[in-house]
């Protein structure tokens, strides 16, 4: 992912020390803009957008404190975040700045460089985070979506705001739900709303993997830690440093490991395979099961400790029968994205179509609906889609269904005289609208190919058109 440009403000009246501030600012990377006032900076503010300010207080003119005025009654919770330099005997001045005004923090002249950077590099971050999540939370009063999650049910709006809340945090998350609720996918929300969406998002089922590959890939083996390890390799911690690591179905990893990972966790440290020395890493873990876990606990089958270690918070995603309301647009959402991958155009579906959706049962939730929808579209390819082209669970694949779908079939009448051109145009034409314009199905009864349906429609679009 490439870095964005981290944009800062420069205000200072000094234009030699607003220079060299600047020029310092530009050596870590930053661009930026400099102004010698308040005044000047609300209108450099016009055309250079600033993730953070960096003012002087006292200045002639608007100085550092109406500036901050200015932005909080002007801009609110969009304003930059603003750093406030100040002088040995201002720094009352400054801390009132900072609880009153809303400035992010104050920095003492002169500037220790490190301190200084590591200060602007938070408060850029912190400013992005917060845009960023004003963008998603729009998104999601609006449109009832988080990332590749959606529904506008009270349910999914509780999860929307469960992760929206804990996303900014450092803090460790168990995901529960039935298989095919879309625990993935609320993972990836949660570290996609974080500071840390620009690391990786490494991904691992425990569930997938026999216990002697399972320690290995969590933890990493040096070469020749045991047969078959002819090099070094790293684990998914490893990975995973500044980012967020995804175990799926972690109830389903042995007990002796569960131990291991909770070390792990604690310490946040990993030793590989065969190595004498730990390394540090720095990585957010979310679990996720679709078994009861206290239950699993109570039991003995997941240590309760390790279920402390990971439940910090506790998502619970529902299933997709208690939130029926959601399937058109879930509908919608899948379309979109199998239409993409097949290139078809199917755009709808027959009203009988939805009435079946909300029949059914559902027992593999939206992945079930997936796989239904991605059929109907190989089978209708453009169109709506029509009750033939369900599963026979679903009500379809039969052939007096179809006819009772469709309608009556309709009689074609020719006079003599009418060409063989124009006969199979009025074919064309009458099963076209039998089949409400479905050129996949008109084809089939037709007894042609697809493709050669699309020229002879687009030929005669052509000799109409001369």
């Amino acid at each position: 992912m490439p870095e964005l440009q981290k944009r800062v403000l420069v205000v200072d009246d000094d234009a030699g020390q607003r220079e060299a501030v600047a020029a310092m600012i530009e050596r870590w990377g930053f661009t930026t803009d400099m102004a010698r006032d308040g005044a000047e900076a609300l209108e450099r503010m016009r055309t250079f957008e600033p993730d953070a300010i960096v003012t002087d207080l006292l200045m002639p003119g608007m100085d550092g404190t109406q500036l901050l005025i200015r932005l909080r009654d002007e801009r609110g919770e969009r304003a930059p975040a603003v750093i406030v330099l100040t002088g040995y005997g201002n720094v009352d001045t400054a801390v009132t700045s900072v609880h009153e005004y809303g400035a992010f923090w104050f920095v003492e002249k002169p500037l220790r460089p490190r301190a200084f950077r590591a200060l602007l590099e938070r408060a850029v971050a912190h400013r992005r985070l917060t845009r960023y999540s004003e963008s998603l939370e729009r998104q999601l009063s609006s449109h009832g979506v988080l990332g590749r999650l959606c529904g506008r049910t009270p349910c999914m709006q509780e999860v929307f705001f469960l992760i929206s809340q804990v996303a900014p945090t450092r803090v460790n998350v168990m995901i529960t739900g039935e298989s095919g609720t879309g625990k993935e996918l609320a993972a990836r929300a949660i570290h996609d709303l974080s500071p840390r969406r620009a690391g990786p998002f490494v991904a691992l089922n425990c569930a997938a993997l026999p216990e002697s590959l399972m320690e290995s890939e969590l933890f990493g083996h040096e070469k020749g830690a045991f047969t078959g390890a002819i090099t070094r390799r790293p684990g998914c911690f490893e990975m995973a440093d500044q980012g967020t690591l995804f175990l799926d179905e972690v109830a389903e990893m042995p007990a002796s490991l569960q131990a291991k990972l909770l070390r792990v966790i604690e310490s946040r440290s990993v030793r590989r395979l065969g190595s004498s020395y730990e390394q540090q890493f720095d990585v957010r873990v979310v679990g996720a099961t679709n078994g009861n876990l206290t239950e699993l606990v109570r039991s003995g089958r997941f240590r309760e400790d390790l279920y402390f270690r990971l439940s910090v918070v506790h998502l619970a995603l529902p299933p997709l029968r208690e939130r029926l309301a959601d399937l058109p647009q879930l509908c919608e959402a899948i379309l979109r994205d199998v239409n993409a991958v097949h290139d078809t155009r199917v755009t709808g579906w027959h009203p009988d179509v939805m009435r079946a959706f909300e029949r059914h049962e559902w027992k593999g939730n939206v992945r079930e609906l997936r796989n239904v929808l991605e059929r109907a579209v190989v089978l209708g390819r453009e169109g709506d889609i029509l009750p033939e082209h369900l599963p026979p669970g679903l009500g379809g694949s039969a052939p007096e269904r179809k006819q009772r779908t469709l309608g009556p079939v309709p009689s074609v009448t020719l006079s003599v005289g009418t060409t063989l051109d124009e006969a199979e145009q009025e074919l064309i034409d009458i099963t076209l609208t039998w089949t409400k314009h479905n050129r996949s199905r008109t084809a089939e009864i037709l007894g042609i190919d697809p493709k050669t349906l699309y020229n002879k429609l687009k030929g005669n679009s052509a000799s109409a058109s001369e």
